[in-house]
């Protein structure tokens, strides 16, 4: 009787999540349509937005908050994962020397320097992490990927997400006009694009709009993407060196031991790669990463959606106005440094 009750149990647990799931794959369903309509109007930023405006116009019910809750880390880790599957380790090479370098100097500047940025304006470190992350690296997939590492609460979680969405929305209005007063061939423009656009599909939009720089921007941003494990690896790492030095302070309790078993990679970061490894040995057909990347794209509109849900505009107004402080000159900063990168190194 036990074994057969399992399945009904398990039916039991998962049906409070349908409501919420539901109403997020619809969300994203519109995201798309809206995108289609609308050029340079990315489907990640259509969701977040219209997260923002069911939580904040009163129509997040409590019944479609596990289902949202479930998107916002599952299926966001999901897609990171996946996201290992766009990237081919013999593309990055491919940049050569100058590339790496500067995908490199770009990726370390910007981390540290909005980390520092952060702690000037005297905001939480665990903020100030995630918005380095996403800044630096990719976007809400970074972001997903340092946050258990993060002594973060999910306010701070919704919004670095919120600051990438508007700072890489305004990249694709602003930075395509600069390449010409900027000198910057379609080559370079991508480099510069790809080295300091924060999500993959912000990349693609703004490249779009400069004919011949969207190959480039997007082997610069899977450089840029192939770092997120070590500055993970590194984050965590950092974590538990402070955990040793404070339980060695008698700053901690009980509470130390688990801090120093906390991996310095969480799971679905080692999945991501996995998924890297695969996708290097060249053996996946064609047609099954066209599929990944699909259903990568949809998984993360899904939870960029479901994340936009919890971003409240009055804490965000009430307790924001640094973090907006952070966000736009974290955006200035990686801008201005892959910009010195490109042309110093003539990209």
């Amino acid at each position: 009787m036990a074994a057969a009750d399992a399945p009904r149990r398990g039916t039991a647990a998962a049906r409070p999540l349908v409501p919420g799931l539901l109403v997020a794959a619809a969300a994203a369903a519109i995201a798309f349509v809206v995108s289609s309509l609308v050029p340079g109007l990315g489907p990640t930023t259509v969701a977040v937005v219209l997260g923002v405006v069911v939580a904040n116009t009163g129509l997040q019910r409590a019944a479609l908050a596990p289902g949202t809750a479930f998107a916002s880390r599952r299926l966001l880790r999901t897609a990171v994962v996946l996201l290992g599957l766009q990237l081919p380790l013999a593309a990055v090479l491919a940049l050569g020397w100058e590339g790496l370098v500067v995908v490199v100097v770009t990726v370390a500047l910007t981390f540290f320097g909005t980390l520092l940025l952060g702690r000037a304006l005297g905001l939480p470190p665990g903020r100030s992490l995630l918005v380095s992350t996403g800044f630096s690296i990719c976007g809400a997939s970074a972001i997903a990927a340092v946050e258990p590492l993060a002594e973060a609460r999910k306010e701070d979680v919704t919004t670095a997400v919120a600051l990438v969405t508007l700072c890489g929305s305004l990249a694709i209005l602003v930075l395509p006009p600069l390449a010409g007063p900027l000198g910057l061939d379609p080559l370079a423009f991508g480099a510069w694009v790809g080295a300091s656009v924060h999500d993959v599909g912000q990349v693609v939009a703004t490249a779009s709009r400069v004919d011949g720089a969207l190959q480039t921007a997007v082997v610069v941003k899977l450089a840029r993407v192939a770092l997120l494990a070590p500055l993970v690896a590194g984050v965590g790492l950092s974590a538990r060196r402070a955990a040793r030095r404070a339980a060695a302070a008698g700053a901690v309790g009980d509470d130390a031991g688990p801090q120093h078993r906390v991996p310095l990679l969480p799971l679905f970061v080692v999945g991501f790669l996995l998924a890297v490894v695969v996708r290097s040995t060249g053996l996946l057909p064609a047609g099954l990463l066209e599929a990944a990347q699909v259903v990568q794209t949809v998984l993360l509109v899904v939870a960029l959606y479901a994340l936009g849900t919890g971003i409240r505009l009055r804490v965000l107004v009430r307790t924001g106005g640094r973090s907006l402080v952070l966000g736009l000159a974290s955006w200035v900063l990686v801008a201005a440094v892959a910009y010195a990168g490109v042309r110093l190194l003539g990209l």
